[in-house]
């Protein structure tokens, strides 16, 4: 039996109402689209984990990130939390491509037309987001 379990952190980048995600490639759930996201390191501060993980996947930088929920995520033999933040502030909305070896894309997709093969850790957190949900 487990007695840990990791912690995401996922960031919700929003444009002109269009979600920013990256297509997985080479990593677990390769060939669906995610949120840019990490996990968060032993000691770091949730927030700066947001920025860290958003500016080394896709350069971009934002002022502040607001807690928008908190997914307990149970699937298969997997348990993570999830916690999800909106990037404000966004000072660079044009994502680079820093990580090509783990994703194949980034491409802005509206909250009301997003792809169906949506990364599986990453369902019920943007579901929440869409229906202003904070804890699932």
């Amino acid at each position: 039996m487990r007695d840990k379990f990791p912690v995401g952190v996922n960031i919700f980048v929003v444009k002109d109402g269009k979600l920013l995600l990256e297509k997985r490639k080479n990593v677990y759930g390769a060939g669906t689209w995610g949120l840019p996201a990490g996990h968060l390191e032993f000691g770091e501060d949730i927030e700066k984990a947001a920025a860290r993980e958003l500016e080394e996947e896709t350069g971009i930088r934002a002022k502040e990130f607001t807690f928008v929920n908190l997914i307990n995520d149970l699937h298969g033999d997997q348990h993570y939390l999830q916690i999800g933040f909106l990037a404000q502030g966004v000072e660079n909305t044009e994502p680079v491509l820093k990580e090509p070896d783990k994703t194949e894309e980034w491409k802005w997709f509206d909250l009301n037309s997003l792809p169906t093969e949506i990364f599986p850790s990453h369902i019920k957190q943007i579901q929440a987001f869409r229906e202003k949900k904070y804890f699932l």
